[in-house]
């Protein structure tokens, strides 16, 4: 990596760029195959904005040294020995440090008191006045840290705090430097090796620090440390061990610590030395994107496909619903039950329909009667209730059979069950939906009466309208509207057959033929309209709860574009 500032530049606006792209992705889903991906895109962020974008920002910015290790491994003592002074509290009980303490010498304040790095912890100045804040970094001076260094106390690794854990990597993952800290006892832990690992993964500098080690074993402790380090592909990094000593007061003695001491100050004191410290973890920050992003890719274009599978069956479930909802419009089954009794009683019996061949204006007479009460005592109201109520019932028991399909079929898929759990009112129309459907078709129909006003135009036209009532011809638009008689049988054949032939005659003898086409034609369009609005409506309802708008299609491709740049500018 060149130093020159144009190339830096370049650098630092690509991965300012990636920054954005990974903060805008989601992986919304919470699927066995993409958790560690989740955690990887949380841990990515924090390491691009605590530490990359930081030190290419300012590549002259002191070094950072963050001290890390288990619990009890002594890190405050060793940080306030080295300073000679109490800066960061010790104690027996844990946890102890739960907000972490940034120490500089007083010429390199400017570097940390703004949010250069770790812009998610607030600065603190002075001593505790109570209880540690892990949303919080204390600042210390001292003039025993030579110019060029700082170090970081960080919480325990392995604290019993979640909060302290993430915070300790989180602050690790900002580092130049891991000045690690373990124990004779505790040396060949799990944990303390799983960061150790990613720190050589990652070509992170470290340097150990062999605590509180028994004379005795001393010459056993140390090698096997040194060679666990070197299996690790850490064998270049130097170790300090550390005598297990009597303290004076809370101190370690200078001549213990001397040696750790002096390799500090001599990297503090060389520029080039901490360079070649900075651009090592930098680098290695930088060639750690290509695979963390790559699993982001994956498991984008993972979960992508899951929501893709989701949705794809909420989109073929209300097709079929909105085919049912067409077929029962069609096929006569609007005409039967309430709707063909009311019609029965409005219009006469069976044999009124023999009398379609009479003469169409007799039969207009006869609705006419009907209409200003001289035959039967049922208005058209009646009919246009119990139309309005087949018509509504039809659409929600196939929105309820589509929503129960969905659920069923979700059941069998990658993440369904889970968003089932969490919305389980999704195995059900929606509540309230019954009376939006109700509202839609009292709406439709009274589309149908606008539509018979508007078409009458002439006065002879008005005056056919008005010998039978525009609530009268408007049912019988409606009526016309649901013509086919598939699916019907014996007598319901006839009645409903001469309900449509009926319809038919009369609206063609005040509109004419080519008019009453164009109006059912109308009618139809404009209750399947609202019909695809309530059903869209119910199927978004399962489109939010997979967050369907939180994984756009090209989420995987803008993490690989972003990362393309970056790696170009490296």
């Amino acid at each position: 990596m060149t130093s020159d500032r144009a190339t830096n530049g370049e650098l630092l606006a690509a991965v300012t760029a990636f920054r954005d792209v990974v903060a805008a992705s989601s992986l919304p889903l919470d699927l066995p195959s993409t958790a560690r991906a989740k955690d990887n895109r949380v841990a990515l962020l924090r390491q691009l904005e605590d530490y990359v974008i930081p030190r290419l920002s300012s590549i002259d910015a002191p070094l950072l040294a963050v001290i890390g290790g288990s619990t009890g491994a002594g890190k405050s003592t060793l940080v306030n020995s080295i300073l000679r002074r109490e800066v960061s509290k010790p104690g027996v009980i844990r946890p102890t440090t739960t907000s972490p303490v940034l120490i500089h010498h007083p010429q390199d304040a400017r570097w940390f008191t703004d949010k250069r790095i770790l812009p998610g912890l607030a600065r603190v100045t002075g001593e505790p006045s109570g209880p540690d804040e892990s949303s919080t970094v204390r600042l210390v001076t001292s003039a025993e840290l030579p110019p060029g260094m700082a170090l970081l106390d960080a919480p325990d690794i392995d604290s019993v705090v979640s909060a302290n854990r993430g915070l300790a990597r989180q602050l690790l993952a900002a580092a130049d430097l891991w000045l690690f800290v373990t124990t004779a006892a505790r040396y060949a832990d799990a944990v303390p090796w799983e960061l150790l690992r990613q720190a050589s993964d990652r070509g992170t500098a470290v340097a150990i620090v062999l605590d509180r080690v028994p004379p005795e074993v001393m010459g056993e402790v140390r090698p096997h440390l040194v060679e666990m380090l070197r299996e690790q592909g850490l064998g270049t990094a130097p170790v300090f061990p550390i005598p297990e000593v009597v303290l004076e007061g809370s101190l370690i003695p200078e001549s213990d610590i001397a040696r750790l001491r002096g390799w500090l100050t001599d990297l503090a004191a060389d520029a080039a030395a901490r360079e070649t410290v900075v651009r090592q973890t930098l680098s290695g920050a930088l060639a750690s994107l290509d695979e963390r992003a790559e699993e982001l890719v994956v498991a984008s274009r993972t979960q992508q496909r899951v929501v893709e599978e989701l949705s794809q069956v909420v989109d073929q479930v209300y097709r079929r619903a909105r085919t049912g909802i067409d077929e029962g419009m069609s096929d006569g089954r609007l005409l039967r039950g309430e709707v063909l009794g009311r019609w029965q009683d409005y219009v006469g019996t069976g044999e009124f329909f023999k009398k379609v061949e009479v003469g169409v204006s007799r039969l207009r007479d006869r609705i006419g009667d009907a209409l200003r009460g001289a035959g039967k005592p049922v208005s058209p109201e009646a009919v246009d209730d119990a139309l309005q109520t087949g018509v509504a019932q039809l659409i929600e028991a196939n929105a309820d059979t589509a929503a129960i399909e969905v659920a069923r079929t979700w059941r069998g898929l990658p993440a369904g069950e889970e968003v089932l759990a969490v919305h389980p009112e999704l195995a059900r129309a929606s509540a309230g939906f019954s009376g939006e459907v109700d509202r839609v078709v009292r709406t439709w129909q009274g589309e149908v009466l606008d539509l018979v006003r508007t078409e009458g135009g002439s006065r002879r036209t008005n005056a056919r309208v008005a010998a039978v009532g525009v609530n009268g011809v408007g049912l019988l638009l409606m009526l016309f509207t649901f013509t086919h008689t598939a699916g019907l049988s014996g007598a319901e054949v006839g009645i409903a057959g001469g309900t449509a032939v009926a319809a038919q005659r009369v609206l063609e003898a005040i509109f004419g033929d080519q008019a009453v086409r164009s109006m059912a034609a109308k009618a139809r369009a404009a209750l399947e309209q609202h019909t695809d609005h309530l059903l869209a409506g119910e199927a978004k309802r399962f489109a939010r709860a997979i967050g369907r708008v939180d994984v756009p299609a090209d989420q995987a491709d803008r993490l690989s574009r972003a990362l393309d740049r970056v790696q170009a500018a490296r």
